[in-house]
């Protein structure tokens, strides 16, 4: 078989949510948006409710609706992008909570939904999404009246503790929300790690769940076994790949494994990426193609049938610093070709 093996732990994913519900005298949401950060929605969002989280956060409408089919009656399903025009069958037909960000989705909400429950959503400085000041003390009195179900927005820095950032939209959130009786929320993963005094009503850690920083202490969820193809020696100044982007210095034995960047493996990690044998680290040779991947596996001691690139030697925020990005992106882009395998 030449299709690579994705392993996704999801006794892991509840034992981090766990966690991290310890470290709050709180409500822990959970965030499941892309799919559960590319890992399966349809798996992870049923283990985590089992572990005991009754809140979950969505990005869209159409994510919500999905995740009410998987959960069914009863937890609460949030939306982070709101209101949108179109989703109010959605948001009714799943009983949904859409987090309302502007003046517009407010009216939209009313108008489409007299009854219907909903959040708000503040700008404390990120820029991205909520009401700013100004338009929150407009539509406070009238939002209030209808009793939101949460109150909440979002810190820009939380992955960097000291950043004075954190403290602004602390205090920012704090001034906003002064006299408001509806529950509160400011951490996601960050946030709820830089202590109490963020942790509010509620948090909604996302990244921490996957195993990704900054929540240091997680479990690993994830691990990838990419498989052999074809394995063959090179002489010295013979190329590897497109482009002749490495050449040999010395005889070499390249094996070519199955997996590139259509399944998430960025090509930018190429010059900087290695993978195990075992205990042993093997670098990777030439570019990143579209579905293999050169790997110098000279220094083995007998060839490999596969190698892995994910796993207890590196994190996904360490393949992520090979690509010079970030852990989230390596989670949620890959692919769909892996075939994929559930530890319970």
């Amino acid at each position: 078989m030449s299709t690579a093996v994705l392993t996704i732990d999801l006794s892991a994913v509840a034992s981090n949510w766990r966690h991290l519900n310890a470290q709050t005298g709180v409500e822990t949401a959970a965030v499941v948006k892309a799919d559960a950060y590319g890992l399966g929605m349809d798996r992870v969002a049923p283990a985590l409710a089992e572990a005991g989280a009754r809140q979950f956060f969505v990005a869209v409408a159409e994510e919500g609706a999905e995740l009410r089919e998987i959960l069914g009656p009863g937890p609460e399903i949030s939306i982070f992008s709101g209101h949108m025009d179109g989703d109010a069958p959605l948001i009714r037909d799943a009983d949904l909570i859409p987090m309302i960000n502007s003046v517009d989705q407010m009216v939209r909400h009313v108008e489409a939904m007299p009854a219907g429950k909903f959040g708000v959503q503040l700008d404390t400085g990120m820029n991205r999404l909520g009401l700013e000041d100004g338009e929150w003390q407009a539509l406070r009195d009238i939002a209030l009246e209808q009793s939101p179900t949460l109150i909440l927005s979002h810190l820009a820095c939380a992955d960097e503790p000291t950043h004075e950032m954190n403290l602004q939209q602390l205090e920012q959130f704090r001034s906003m929300t002064a006299g408001v009786d509806a529950p509160l929320s400011l951490a996601a993963t960050g946030g709820l790690l830089l202590g109490s005094e963020f942790h509010f009503d509620l948090t909604r850690p996302g990244i921490g769940l996957y195993g990704g920083l900054p929540h240091v202490d997680a479990l690993p969820v994830v691990t990838l076994d990419i498989p052999v193809i074809q394995i063959r020696d090179v002489a010295a100044g013979e190329t590897v790949g497109y482009a002749n982007s490495w050449t040999a210095k010395t005889p070499a034995r390249i094996a070519t494994i199955s997996a590139g960047y259509a399944d998430g493996l960025i090509r930018a990690m190429g010059p900087n990426a290695r993978l195990h044998a075992d205990e042993t680290p093997v670098p990777v040779v030439g570019r990143i193609s579209m579905d293999l991947i050169g790997v110098d596996v000279t220094a083995l001691d007998a060839d490999p049938t596969s190698l892995q690139l994910i796993g207890p030697h590196q994190s996904v925020d360490t393949i992520a610093g090979f690509a010079g990005t970030i852990g989230y992106e390596i989670l949620t882009s890959l692919g769909a070709r892996y075939k994929r395998e559930f530890l319970l």
